[in-house]
């Protein structure tokens, strides 16, 4: 969220700089110099502090819709963009742990973080095939170097914070420490995580996943954006302002000194000319 958007979210929800100075955690001085335009380059740790107020506020307004789920437990989730499912009786949403998320129908995929369940649509052909090139390039380096990390992609369940309130599933992933690889999933923070945009997933992976993803320890963040075919690059370990680079570029993961880089020339390649195949075939 930058900081424009914080100003418009500011002015919509009414709050004053000493309310956010209150509900965040920064410094008054430091909030008025930010939303008066003084401070050109807030620091990140601050930007994040700010942003979760905001976040935390869009959640609230999202329970007042919803749907009903079936199965063993009543669950309300978060969908983006528009529904939420609750049923009378239900739970509220913070409030959700990995036994109500195992307690899902098996063909019903959400994730739970921090106590809140947020539906996950279909991918769709676009997502998985730049998700499957990233994996195939990362796993060739890998192999290659003989390197103890190991690449993952979707759907393996991540338990983030090793705790019972936060269970994700990242696009591709990349795990170094083998002691966190259990049958059931991984456990505790990956190394690095790169998550695909699309319409209903862009706030959750750009906004939540973000500041999670920065919390738990994951080193490095890519998100890859199929419609604007560009990547923005998170190096969370040094708390570094994002990198982002085009879908012509070879781009070096941070996590590997730069020594792997991935080729956005050859995925686009490969998965747009594979989509246009598809396209034709189908007029």
């Amino acid at each position: 969220m930058t900081v424009d958007e914080m100003k418009e979210k500011k002015r919509q929800l009414g709050y004053s700089s000493e309310k956010l100075a209150e509900l965040s955690g920064v410094p008054l001085g430091t909030v008025q110099k930010i939303f008066g335009g003084f401070t050109k380059a807030p620091r990140y740790k601050t930007l994040q502090s700010l942003e979760k107020v905001f976040v935390e506020a869009e959640q609230k307004e999202d329970l007042s819709t919803g749907a009903y789920v079936p199965g063993k437990q009543n669950v309300m989730m978060v969908h983006e963009p528009a529904a939420a499912y609750h049923t009378d009786g239900r739970k509220d949403q913070g409030g959700y742990t990995i036994e109500d998320y195992f307690s899902l129908p098996e063909e019903k995929r959400a994730e739970l973080i921090d106590g809140v369940f947020y539906d996950m649509v279909s991918p769709s052909v676009i997502h998985q095939l730049i998700a499957g090139q990233i994996f195939v390039q990362l796993n060739s380096f890998l192999r290659k170097k003989k390197a103890s990390c190991v690449p993952c992609i979707a759907p393996v369940d991540v338990q983030l914070d090793c705790d019972d309130r936060t269970m994700v599933q990242p696009d591709v992933l990349v795990v170094c420490d083998r002691e966190k690889i259990r049958k059931s999933g991984i456990f505790g923070a990956p190394d690095f995580v790169a998550e695909i945009l699309s319409k209903a997933t862009r706030r959750k992976d750009m906004v939540v996943k973000l500041a999670k993803y920065a919390q738990a320890g994951v080193r490095e963040y890519w998100l890859i954006d199929p419609d604007k075919q560009n990547v923005l690059v998170y190096d969370l370990k040094n708390m570094e302002f994002p990198s982002i680079y085009g879908f012509d570029a070879k781009i070096p993961v941070t996590i590997f000194g730069g020594e792997c880089k991935i080729n956005m020339r050859d995925i686009q390649a490969v998965s747009y000319t594979h989509l246009r195949a598809h396209e034709t075939a189908a007029n």
